[in-house]
């Protein structure tokens, strides 16, 4: 199928194509480029028109440059343009103009990518479906996933994220959302922002993206909901709120048991009961906002309560799986749960949650927690005050990573004080001695810190492939 050809995304960028060539979709990495992708030579931690050379050589029909680089024909298939970033973003506008999908917007502190995705698997049952690729929700991921949506997609799916002021508001009128979703609002990337409520107002610029009549779904549970329903009152969108305190979309109780979590609530006054395929309560709120947005959106919304049933998360972000130490020995099946992508004060807290109630049988319920990063100068107190959770009395051990996380191990009591490694490569060394078959490990933190080095430890310790626990589609 054609995405682009040479003279529509000439069209688009208002840039200059050489050759008659058309692609079937859009890479900015060599490393994952398929044939028939254009190829966009973005300025990161290195500059993409040093890899031109090689992703023709790996098939792409062109590459989006500002100059024909060194070591390739000056006839090369090529779209040029003065600033490829700006180019970019042009495809993306031109992307989101020439389709007629329904367009879904979601951002939040904490559950945007598991929210999205979740979104994702109930509309992709009913239609046509784009969505972002893993966390792509940033000032280039955004406008590569319109760049790369096909014009005859009926349901969108946009990520956004942000961690500085401004950055919102610009992704959100490109994406042109006819409903927008603010998962919550929590203490992240407090180094760009004064406070909560100021994080509050940037999530809350979303809603300056929405199409006119647009649909605000607002988090009522947060202290900063005031923020968000006036910003959308002002844009003129219709409120739906979701939350323990909500009354369009009400959540009365969640029940986590072993590795599903069934939740009920009302709509609109009538009763729902839905489940999710892992363990987790907050899964449940993000599901619940996740059906309050489709069906906004124009899905049905009893087969999406079907798709939500069959949704479990990624590795990295909350999945569970059972690895089986010992061939014979089912009592020596170690459980991890492997949310090792990112990490914030909220996301750790709901993280230790579902350890503290993952059944532990004869072995012992272990953190292995690496630094939260971006929070400022409350940093260190913040890291600090995890010791003081209720899930942590249900906790035997705790393994720190990274220097903030000092702060816990300092302030855990001793019984529960595990190992504090300066990084995961450190803590790699010992692994063995402090994770033995029986256990349930939890390990989280942020990306940087690199703790999906431990999980794939974790998994070799393993007898074979590890089978994964979050697949029962009951």
């Amino acid at each position: 199928m054609t995405l682009w050809t040479a003279r529509a995304a000439a069209e688009a960028t208002g840039g200059q194509a050489q050759g008659d060539w058309a692609a079937s979709g859009v890479s900015i990495d060599t490393r994952t480029l398929q044939p028939g992708d254009l190829f966009v030579a973005l300025r990161a931690a290195r500059d993409g028109h040093d890899f031109v050379a090689q992703a023709l050589d790996k098939g792409a029909a062109a590459a989006l440059v500002t100059h024909v680089p060194d070591g390739v024909a000056p006839d090369a298939p090529l779209l040029i343009v003065d600033d490829v970033q700006r180019g970019l973003e042009r495809l993306g506008h031109a992307g989101r103009a020439r389709t007629g999908a329904r367009v879904v917007a979601v951002t939040g502190s904490v559950g945007k990518t598991s929210t999205k995705e979740m979104m994702a698997q109930m509309l992709a049952d009913q239609g046509r479906t784009h969505a972002s690729v893993a966390s792509y929700n940033n000032h280039w991921g955004v406008p590569l996933t319109l760049a790369r949506m096909p014009r005859d997609t009926e349901f969108a799916v946009i990520e956004i994220g942000m961690n500085h002021p401004g950055e919102i508001e610009p992704l959100a009128r490109m994406a042109r959302p006819h409903v927008a979703m603010i998962t919550t609002v929590a203490a992240v990337h407090l180094e760009a922002f004064a406070d909560v409520a100021a994080i509050a107002t940037e999530k809350a610029a979303i809603l300056d993206g929405l199409e006119p009549d647009g649909t605000a779904i607002l988090n009522t549970d947060i202290e900063q909901a005031d923020i968000l329903r006036d910003k959308a009152r002002s844009v003129g969108a219709t409120i739906v709120e979701f939350g323990t305190r909500a009354k369009d979309y009400h959540l009365l109780d969640v029940t986590v048991t072993g590795d599903k979590t069934i939740a009920r609530a009302t709509v609109h006054g009538e009763p729902l009961l839905f489940k999710i395929a892992t363990a987790g309560q907050h899964f449940a709120m993000n599901g619940l906002g996740a059906l309050a947005a489709t069906t906004a959106l124009g899905a049905d919304a009893a087969f999406a309560v079907l798709s939500l049933g069959r949704w479990s998360p990624y590795r990295g972000r909350g999945v569970r799986e059972v690895i089986h130490m010992d061939a014979v020995e089912p009592d020596h099946d170690l459980i991890l749960l492997d949310d090792a992508y990112n990490a914030n004060p909220t996301s750790v807290a709901a993280a230790l949650e579902v350890l503290a109630g993952t059944d532990k049988g004869r072995g012992r319920r272990i953190a292995i927690l690496g630094d939260m990063k971006e929070l400022g100068p409350q940093g260190a107190a913040m890291h600090a005050a995890l010791a003081d959770l209720p899930a942590m009395a249900q906790i035997d051990m705790v393994h720190c990573i990274g220097p903030l996380m000092g702060n816990l191990h300092t302030a855990l009591p001793t019984a529960k004080r595990g190992q504090h490694a300066q990084d995961s490569t450190a803590l790699l060394a010992i692994l063995r001695r402090v994770v033995h078959g029986g256990d349930v490990v939890l390990v989280k933190g942020s990306l940087s810190m690199k703790l999906g080095e431990i999980v794939d430890a974790i998994r070799k310790m393993g007898h074979g492939e590890p089978e994964f626990a979050t697949q029962d589609n009951e």
